[in-house]
């Protein structure tokens, strides 16, 4: 199983779990595991079923955007990291 590193504002949706564990051998079929055991997280981590834009994911600290997306095999002893986009400044 995986580790997946859960960011401080996702973490009311995995029961306040900093780290979970997931299975799976491609970044997609991890995410698909999670949202399995904390369906909360699924309006906040998709859109119609493909990962929301401003959700970065990284293995291990690769951006999988520039490995194979959610395609990137992973290994059992690999850590996934959820990164959400924040965005703010000043009106």
């Amino acid at each position: 199983m995986a580790n997946i590193k859960i960011p401080t504002p996702l973490r009311a949706y995995t029961d306040n779990e900093a780290q979970v564990t997931a299975e799976g051998s491609t970044v997609a079929e991890l995410l698909q595991n999670l949202i399995q055991q904390y369906p909360d997280l699924e309006q906040h981590l998709f859109n119609e079923g493909k990962l929301r834009s401003f959700v970065n994911i990284f293995l291990d600290d690769e951006d999988v955007r520039f490995l194979d997306g959610v395609d990137t095999e992973v290994a059992a002893d690999d850590e996934l990291r959820i990164i959400p986009s924040i965005a703010g400044g000043l009106d």
